[in-house]
């Protein structure tokens, strides 16, 4: 699978399979986005450290198991590793397993522009795309922006759902 950077790369991302070697940036990619949740546990560091790799490598056994065949892409900015980007692409689907980007990188519009890639992309093949997201997560305004539908809940998520 081949996602065409074209938004994007009006922020200079670019996108470029991850390796074994990778795994310490993912890691840390995950836990900055479980900063604000963990600020308020008053544990100490070194257990809030400990917690995040321990989630950080069930997550990551999960998503191997489960999206076997799936694109594991690191995000770049000029030359500089900024986030994580994994998608699965199915007969008449591709689905965003996961996104995210590190702090100093959210908020400026590369979220956006990566979403918006792999949506013209989509529209490209004639495939839906869909994503699981917390429904208390802010992105999930943007989304429904795009044109996500509801397509029910899947444990803690909201499953959304996005057609040509």
């Amino acid at each position: 699978m081949v996602l065409p950077v074209r938004r994007a790369a009006d922020f200079g991302v670019t996108w470029r399979a991850m390796d074994e070697s990778d795994l310490p940036f993912l890691a840390a990619v995950y836990a900055s986005t479980r900063t604000e949740e963990l600020a308020v546990t008053g544990w100490p560091e070194e257990v809030k450290q400990a917690f995040l790799d321990q989630q950080h490598e069930a997550q990551h056994t999960h998503y191997q198991a489960h999206y076997p065949g799936a694109s594991w892409l690191v995000v770049e900015r000029g030359g500089a590793h900024i986030g994580r980007l994994y998608l699965q692409e199915g007969g008449s689907d591709i689905r965003l397993i996961d996104i995210a980007l590190l702090p100093e990188h959210r908020g400026a519009g590369i979220g956006a522009a990566i979403i918006d890639d792999l949506l013209a992309w989509a529209r490209s093949l004639g495939k839906s795309v869909s994503l699981h997201v917390e429904p208390n997560n802010p992105v999930l305004r943007h989304y429904r922006r795009l044109g996500f539908v509801a397509g029910g809940e899947w444990g803690a998520y909201q499953r959304m759902d996005w057609t040509p």
